[in-house]
């Protein structure tokens, strides 16, 4: 195994700015993803129609809000309570398994969306893809609905799987002298509940990378027609490729940053008792989120309406202001 050595603890200044780097990212985050929440919701009041991907976007973003909520009281606990000398605490490891499970919530969001994309983007011969494309087109609330119950299901098995291994280690009557062995079987159960949470995420993993995949070998196969065919580039088909495939791709780059983030925070917080590097992780985990958010925002045409409607109307209230300032100068 690789040998690294402890540090069990670190100085006041790298603390101070651990905490500080964690709440602003917690800001970014929660004012990105609150902004997504709001836009949608906004359009709900005034009974304009959510499509599809709006949708999907706006339960993302709820959950991204309980996410950065979460990575944040993991970084107060990290920083304040935990000390690497001691076993993990019952809170800290409650943290990290909820986290999991919204991660694991936001990675089903994105499959039903991968799926989406698939199914309306990509023009297929055989009958029985098409019919399954109709069939996606019409009842893609529904197919959210039942992601949303497996989601729901996971969460509670992942839920009793930890609480009951926490009651088995706290209840488990040994000798004084067998502190260590106490110690080590704590680890092995966290262990254990951290992979049996990480399971759930498999089908969803499957049915993102394979419907991922089939839109980038549809767009190589549009792309080829094109140039047999010497057509103009501004085709809305390829658009649409593209749009949805820099989607996915940044979702999947996000998504792996921090969840490889997560795995490699597990044995330097366990096993070699390494505080600076668990900061380093845990930092990445929460720049994930609230970096995707941004990317979001930047990349839907709507939401940037918005916020050009926000600019342009900050604007027009600060230049009334400076001429209601102006006005009794004028006067006198």
């Amino acid at each position: 195994m690789l040998a690294l050595t402890p540090i069990l603890t670190v100085s006041y200044e790298a603390k101070i700015s651990f905490l500080f780097l964690s709440v602003l990212e917690f800001a970014v985050g929660i004012l990105a993803n609150t902004f997504i929440v709001l836009v949608n919701f906004w359009d709900i009041v005034k009974r304009r129609p959510l499509n599809h991907c709006d949708v999907v976007l706006l339960c993302l973003s709820i959950a991204r809000l309980f996410l950065q909520g979460l990575l944040l009281l993991d970084a107060l606990q990290l920083a304040c309570f935990q000390k690497m000398e001691d076993p993990l605490s019952h809170n800290y490891q409650a943290i990290l398994t909820l986290w999991m499970i919204a991660n694991q919530v936001s990675l089903w969001l994105a499959a039903c969306l991968s799926l989406l994309y698939c199914f309306k983007i990509v023009r297929f011969s055989h009958p029985f893809p098409l019919h399954l494309a109709r069939w996606v087109s019409r009842r893609f609330l529904q197919m959210l609905l039942v992601a949303l119950l497996f989601s729901c299901i996971c969460t509670v098995l992942c839920l009793w799987d930890f609480f009951s291994r926490s009651y088995s280690t706290v209840t488990s009557v040994l000798p004084m002298n067998n502190t260590e062995f106490n110690l080590q079987i704590a680890k092995l159960n966290f262990f254990y509940s951290f992979i049996f949470c990480n399971v759930g995420s498999i089908p969803p993993s499957l049915a993102f990378l394979v419907s991922s995949g089939v839109l980038f070998v549809s767009l190589g196969s549009h792309v080829r027609a094109m140039k047999s065919q010497t057509r103009d580039s501004g085709d809305p088909s390829l658009e649409a490729h593209i749009r949805a495939i820099v989607f996915l791709v940044s979702f999947l780059c996000f998504y792996v940053v921090s969840l490889c983030a997560a795995l490699i925070s597990v044995p330097l917080l366990v096993l070699w008792h390494h505080k600076g590097g668990v900061m380093v992780c845990i930092a990445m985990m929460a720049a994930c989120p609230s970096g995707h958010a941004a990317f979001l925002i930047s990349g839907n045409a709507k939401l940037r309406r918005a916020i050009e409607t926000m600019l342009f109307w900050f604007q027009r209230s600060q230049k009334v202001r400076r001429v209601h300032k102006k006005l009794p100068r004028t006067l006198q």
